[in-house]
């Protein structure tokens, strides 16, 4: 009968345990998937690890498909945001730039992201992107105040850059080599700890907005 009792006190301070684990979805492209990288050096398991080290309890899940655009990341809003998800870090816009696509189109998609986590009681953490000038200016204009407007607008935590460990938005590429990979895109292993380190104080504050 005592080995009874033990193993259901046990049982439930381990689901107690269990149950304070704060769980956080990445949701994102091949920056967030870890495109190119063994699974362990990409940027989720990378910042799960920083986090722990940190003193917290948590479990990261990579919501990252490879190519996805806000569109794609739109349309796995809905089943990203699982009753067990407590926090989300959207970062998403970088191949809408590659395809060219109208501003007007990815502000939609990401105000309908965020109405989701709103509607779902989720905290969010929008990681911003910045056009680059080829497009010209009215094009930038346009697609740089995407972020911030609408974080404003849903009261999210706003980070500028994916990039901000290694220099933020305005970092010329040329001088990122060590970090990246040969296609100039993609971070490599260093590249990822880098990142990092400049992204983890931030979620650092979601996962405090969480417990508030």
């Amino acid at each position: 009968m005592r080995k009874a009792i033990i193993a259901i006190v046990v049982s439930f301070w381990g689901a107690a345990v269990s149950a304070q684990t704060l769980t956080i979805a990445a949701l994102g492209d091949s920056l967030t998937q870890g495109y190119g990288l063994q699974a362990e050096d990409g940027f989720v398991p990378q910042l799960e690890r920083w986090l722990i080290s940190q003193g917290m309890d948590v479990s990261l899940i990579n919501a990252g498909v490879s190519g996805d655009t806000t569109a794609g990341g739109l349309s796995r809003a809905a089943w990203t945001l699982t009753p067990d998800v407590d926090a989300m870090i959207v970062t998403l816009g970088g191949n809408d730039l590659l395809r060219g696509i109208d501003p007007a189109a990815s502000r939609a998609n990401m105000d309908g992201i965020l109405a989701a986590a709103q509607t779902a009681g989720v905290d969010v953490l929008v990681i911003g992107m910045e056009a680059p000038g080829n497009y010209g200016p009215e094009y930038k204009a346009s697609f740089d105040a995407i972020y911030p407007e609408l974080s404003q607008a849903y009261g999210t935590l706003y980070l500028q850059s994916f990039f901000e460990g290694l220099g933020g938005a305005g970092t010329d590429p040329a001088s990122l080599g060590e970090y990246m990979q040969a296609d100039g895109i993609h971070p490599n292993p260093q590249g990822v700890l880098q990142i990092v380190d400049g992204i983890g104080p931030k979620v650092l504050e979601l996962i405090a907005l969480v417990k508030n």
